[in-house]
């Protein structure tokens, strides 16, 4: 493979080795919340997160090859841009929680709201990051089956993750007397997570 699918491919190769270094991240960093009595929530929706977030990185390998899809230039350069923008905002979050971030919903009681960084504007930016990386990485490679059924399905996750993570910031912090809602009346990020 040469051209365009060359530089395509190298970049979901390098997402996927990206997630391997997340999950060593996120492992090192529930050691860290555990230690300090960390609450984890959400337990039943996290494999199938796990299982859609493999599914995004496959078919983004698999569609393009299986059904011959010719490099649209005006749709993979620009949409590459954004899925590495994407990266970048991931990473910026990852920075910014340090030990707080996970793939999983952990809440240490006790601990200030994150209001820094990508959090200052946003309560949940990591996801903002999914949402541009499920749309932008397989279209760039002319899947778009892949970036659809992605999308309808991580919709449906995000919608169950942010309840839960919702709900466990406010009941740590309602539990510790140090509820703090944001202008959405929700709190903002005291631990976020994505795969």
């Amino acid at each position: 493979m040469s051209g365009p699918y060359a530089v395509y491919y190298a970049f979901v190769a390098a997402v996927c080795l990206e997630r391997v270094a997340e999950l060593a991240v996120a492992r090192r960093n529930t050691a860290w919340s555990a230690a300090r009595g960390g609450v984890e929530s959400g337990r039943g929706h996290y494999p199938a997160m796990v299982a859609l977030h493999t599914a995004l990185l496959a078919g983004c390998l698999i569609e393009p090859w299986a059904a011959h899809r010719a490099f649209v230039p005006r749709l993979g350069w620009p949409m590459l841009a954004l899925a590495l923008a994407a990266q970048l905002l991931r990473w910026w979050c990852i920075g910014t929680l340090g030990p707080r971030w996970n793939t999983r919903v952990i809440v240490v009681p006790g601990l200030a709201l994150v209001r820094t960084g990508p959090y200052r504007r946003l309560p949940h930016p990591n996801y903002l990051a999914v949402v541009l990386e499920g749309l932008a990485l397989p279209l760039a490679g002319s899947a778009w089956i892949t970036a659809a059924a992605f999308t309808v399905l991580d919709t449906a996750l995000l919608r169950v993750r942010l309840r839960c993570e919702n709900r466990a910031l406010t009941e740590i912090r309602v539990s510790t007397g140090n509820a703090v809602p944001t202008e959405q009346g929700v709190p903002a990020a005291a631990a976020e997570s994505a795969a």
